[in-house]
């Protein structure tokens, strides 16, 4: 297989009402990866380490959220991100596709499979909220989200280490590589920037419901760092009680950036869960 890069994956689309960019690689079945909500997020910041295992098997479309990486600016208002997959699939064909999300994305893949089941076959989350803060957030903030807020208002060399340092158990798994490319790609976009700033407060990224939560029917894997300091791993545990065929995957070692601390297991696992769930 040719080597997978940024360059050579890039593409962009006009759905409805969004323009979005987006890296695809791949053929066979359609995985879609979506981000989460930090400084410097994109598709494949996200997971680059990710996007070659998976192409040898399926499909592979790592999307920019508006807001995010080199899709268009929007307002916190405008904000709409399981719109934005519906329309990103109905712009390519895609009849049903595995949602994978992190974080933000994670929440953001779990709402369109309770708006739209009919277009997620597999949802897979990392890290993601439940939509209700749990016990270890009843003090406030947790200390990978005031990180991140930090990034965000004063985005530098600094903030954006220490935001990554946060983001994983083994800071050793932070490269100055990847510190200096989200650093580049947070300055690269001042309006999306600017938008999280004037949004910041108004309300959690993505709203989700807790009734419609338990309505889903897609196979669902719910994979957790135990030492996540964004969003605790019991929002997983929840989740996976409010989902009937779902399964927790809970993996010691592990902060919030599971995908990219583990990738190796991360990716054995989505493709085993995908093999093992064949669409009907």
């Amino acid at each position: 297989m040719a080597l997978v890069t940024q360059e050579g994956a890039s593409r962009r689309i006009r759905t409805k009402n969004w323009d979005v960019h987006y890296s695809e690689v791949g053929e066979g079945f359609p995985v879609v990866l979506v981000h989460g909500g930090g400084p410097g997020a994109s598709g494949w910041s996200n997971y680059n380490p990710n996007i070659p295992a998976l192409s040898k098997h399926y499909r592979v479309l790592a999307i920019d959220l508006p807001g995010w990486g080199q899709s268009q600016p929007v307002s916190y208002e405008q904000r709409d991100n399981s719109g934005v997959l519906a329309e990103f699939l109905e712009a390519l064909g895609i009849k049903k596709a595995a949602l994978v999300g992190n974080s933000m994305g994670g929440a953001s893949v779990i709402r369109l499979a309770y708006e739209r089941p009919e277009l997620v076959s597999h949802l897979i989350t990392m890290g993601s909220p439940s939509g209700v803060p749990g016990i270890f957030e009843a003090g406030g903030l947790t200390e990978g989200v005031k990180v991140l807020e930090r990034a965000y208002f004063a985005p530098s060399l600094d903030t954006i280490r220490a935001l990554t340092n946060v983001m994983t158990f083994d800071s050793s798994n932070v490269t100055d590589e990847l510190i200096a490319e989200r650093l580049q790609n947070t300055l690269a976009q001042k309006a999306h920037v600017d938008n999280w700033i004037a949004g910041h407060g108004k309300g959690p990224m993505v709203r989700l419901n807790q009734e419609l939560i338990a309505t889903i029917k897609a196979p669902t894997l719910l994979m957790h760092g135990r030492d996540d300091r964004v969003t605790h791993f019991t929002h997983a545990i929840r989740l996976a009680g409010m989902i009937r065929n779902s399964r927790a995957l809970i993996v010691n070692r592990c902060g919030h950036w599971l995908q990219l601390e583990h990738a190796a297991e991360f990716n054995s696992n989505v493709h085993r869960f995908i093999q093992d769930n064949p669409v009907a």
